[in-house]
């Protein structure tokens, strides 16, 4: 446990520069508090003490905002920024140097028995307010932009964004950890800057026919 600690807290040095020391970390990181609590959660939900589990997992989202349903399989490294209103639920398995921004839901869909929670794999990079819905797979080292709402599989280094997402770029490069929201490609804004061009490729065409008319009626 205590060799699980330390690794939490290089990870949060290797990922938020603010960062300046091991006591501002134990002290003031509402997402290494939600991560360190989920792991003593999670011992006791295995050992079958569901409702001591679900004290302590209610317990850190009274005072971290996180929500992580004890039952959730979650692998080495991971780094929630910030972290208010992350939910994570039941059956969602989280890999190894996963990075969550504020507001992510993995949640389910109805009232289906079994998997019924995202699995996100190695290296995944999800942004701000982004869903993950349902028994799905987001592949390893993709990135989920902000705001997005995913309720299909991701390949493995993808970029998906929108509602619903849609995979917008399959990476050929290895990746960063860093989810680079101003560059991330708009679907929708394409698809409207593509009709507005249309529109006005149309527009041409009508004057340059109406102009044709009215020279021949001369």
């Amino acid at each position: 446990m205590f060799q699980a600690i330390r690794e939490q807290i290089d990870t949060v040095f290797q990922r938020d520069p603010a960062a300046r020391s091991v006591l501002e970390i134990v002290l003031c990181y509402p997402g290494f508090h939600a991560v360190v609590l989920h792991r003593l959660a999670h011992r006791f939900y295995r050992a079958g003490w569901f409702t001591t589990a679900r004290m302590i997992s209610q317990f850190s989202r009274t005072v971290t905002g996180i929500e992580i349903h004890p039952g959730a399989t979650i692998g080495r490294r991971l780094f929630i920024d910030h972290g208010m209103g992350v939910v994570i639920g039941e059956t969602a398995e989280i890999g190894d140097d996963v990075l969550l921004y504020q507001g992510v839901t993995l949640g389910g869909t109805g009232k289906v028995s079994g998997k019924r929670h995202p699995t996100l794999g190695n290296g995944v990079v999800v942004g701000t307010g982004a869903k993950i819905l349902g028994n799905i797979r987001i592949g390893d080292f993709s990135k989920v932009g902000a705001g997005s709402v995913v309720v299909r599989p991701v390949p493995d280094r993808s970029t998906v964004v929108g509602i619903p997402g849609r995979v917008v770029r399959d990476s050929s490069v290895e990746p960063t950890d860093i989810l680079e929201h101003g560059k991330l490609p708009d679907p929708q804004g394409q698809l409207i800057d593509e009709l507005v061009r249309r529109v006005a490729e149309l527009e041409a065409t009508v004057r340059a026919l109406q102009q044709e008319k009215t020279s021949s009626g001369r």
